[in-house]
């Protein structure tokens, strides 16, 4: 790269994606950009924190589902300490869920990645000059989807069930009796409109509340 355009660069920006050909494929393509430079790369989630605070991005491009820590749980920590880092989410699972727990998290945007790699960077520049950038189509589905129906407590049982665990188990994790995970899990599998627990599971995940 001439040392003019490395010297032009001035968006410096964090991957955070856990495959290997996507995350170094994007960083090439932002790299070609003229004023964007990714000056760090992580495979996990919890590894995202750390990495902003050392590197110092502009902005933090970030997978939603990612070993370690998910993606909307780490902009929620960026908000804390690196709050200057801008978040934009970009994921291959346009949930409306996770829009909105992005948004609530401090993401100052939210992209599906089947878009061309000129959009994003118009998206980093945009985020950068403070603005929130969201797929249209993705902020239409969450708009009729509407809030998520589940409390706090109702969505950690849920995802302590997912590996099958019983009531004593999921009790046990989260310090509660097994007739309030009961009545948890009952209250969760009638908000969803489902038959059993893993059902429910299954259809909060469809719908990015998990």
């Amino acid at each position: 790269m001439p040392r003019e355009d490395r010297a032009a660069k001035s968006i410096r920006v964090l991957l955070a994606e856990d495959q290997g050909m996507m995350r170094g494929a994007l960083a090439l393509l932002l790299g070609m950009e003229p004023d964007i430079e990714v000056v760090a790369q992580v495979a996990a989630g919890d590894a995202i924190v750390d990495a902003v605070l050392v590197h110092r991005p502009d902005v933090a491009l970030l997978d939603i589902e990612l070993p370690g820590m998910s993606g909307l749980d780490a902009a929620a920590e960026l908000r804390d300490q690196a709050p200057d880092c801008r978040v934009l989410i970009l994921t291959t699972f346009g949930r409306p869920g996770y829009l909105r727990r992005a948004m609530e998290a401090g993401a100052a945007g939210f992209l599906v990645k089947d878009g061309p790699v000129e959009e994003l960077a118009v998206s980093i520049r945009r985020v950068l000059t403070g603005e929130t950038v969201i797929d249209p189509a993705l902020a239409a589905a969450a708009l009729s989807a509407g809030p998520n129906p589940l409390t706090a407590r109702e969505c950690d049982v849920l995802k302590a069930s997912t590996d099958g665990a019983t009531v004593a188990d999921i009790a046990g994790r989260l310090h509660l009796s097994e007739s309030t995970v009961r009545n948890y899990l009952s209250s969760a599998i009638g908000k969803t409109g489902t038959r059993n627990r893993m059902e429910a599971v299954r259809a909060a995940r469809q719908q990015g509340w998990l």
